[in-house]
């Protein structure tokens, strides 16, 4: 029988050792302070709650960051759809769940008019499972509406759109 089996029982007596001598909570409420472990710690102002797009998806594609106002930012979800947030992060709202794919690759602000986001679709991890997209999404109202853009032959462009830049220059 080799060490590992031999001692592997032995844990759960050593946890429950632990409990007795360091008590995460005391049940007499007469009794003197609990000098256990967690005796004098109050978790109660402590709340549970979504962090974002990792609650839906976990894996992240893409950032586009307002460079006037950092607390405003987009986060492109390579299977959960594309979240804002006006707080810096401590809420996100997702803006993409009416619109043809929930695979995102990335997403991009106009450096010109912020209120102009692009989203490519279709994620652009190369693993078992991925999301193809359905083309190039363009708001001009800070993501309140989305229009898909086309090729010149008017059919939805790319299925796996891994980066999208717009040319300072001549943004429209």
């Amino acid at each position: 029988m080799s060490k590992q089996k031999k001692y592997a029982n032995i844990w759960p007596l050593l946890f429950l050792i632990l409990i007795l001598i360091f008590p995460l909570s005391s049940q007499d409420k007469n009794a003197e302070k609990n000098s256990g472990l967690l005796g004098d710690i109050s978790l109660s102002a402590l709340k549970f709650r979504g962090i974002g797009p990792a609650l839906t998806s976990g894996r992240i594609s893409d950032f586009a960051v307002n460079p006037e106002n950092k607390s405003e930012y987009f986060v492109a979800s390579s299977s959960g759809g594309v979240w804002k947030t006006t707080n810096a992060g401590t809420t996100f709202t997702p803006v993409f769940d009416n619109e043809g794919s929930y695979s995102i690759g990335c997403v991009t602000m106009d450096p010109n008019n912020h209120n102009v986001v692009w989203v490519g679709t279709g994620e652009n991890n190369s693993q078992r499972s991925v999301g193809y997209g359905d083309g190039i999404y363009k708001s001009v109202d800070g993501a309140g509406t989305w229009m898909p853009t086309h090729g010149t032959d008017g059919t939805m462009m790319g299925r796996h759109v891994t980066a999208l830049t717009v040319d300072p220059e001549d943004a429209a």
